[in-house]
């Protein structure tokens, strides 16, 4: 059974750093793109970053590129990403996701394979 568990998110002021980690099971990193989406309220899911190991993809959305980093860590199944220099756009619930497919699934925000439930990033000023 696949499952995805994010945890790290809080309440940060602007400026500010956290980091997100998605806890993985039930499939292997080489099998599976794996990315991080956000929505925030009123707004549609965007997704912001995706690494795929078994075709070497690497993706990073203009808005959190230069701040944001994603990372595997595969002897804890654990997938990262550190959020630098946050601002209030910021603010969301942040999801980490699989696809069979490439990261070009997360770039078009499509639908994904498989989600956790979601973590809260509030930033404030």
């Amino acid at each position: 059974e696949v499952q995805l568990v994010e945890s790290g998110g809080g309440l940060v002021q602007t400026g500010g750093s956290l980091r997100l980690s998605c806890a993985a099971s039930g499939f292997s990193f080489d099998d599976y793109a794996i990315g991080w989406f956000r929505q925030a309220p009123g707004k549609e899911r965007e997704g912001i970053s995706c690494i795929s190991t078994e075709h070497g993809d690497e993706y990073y959305a203009d808005s959190v590129k230069g701040r944001f980093t994603m990372s595997i860590d595969n002897a804890k199944n654990t997938v990262y990403l550190q959020m630098n220099s946050l601002q209030s756009e910021d603010t969301a619930v942040y999801y980490c996701a699989i696809t069979g497919g490439r990261c070009w699934v997360v770039a078009g925000s499509y639908d994904m394979n498989y989600w956790g439930n979601g973590t809260l990033v509030t930033v404030s000023s």
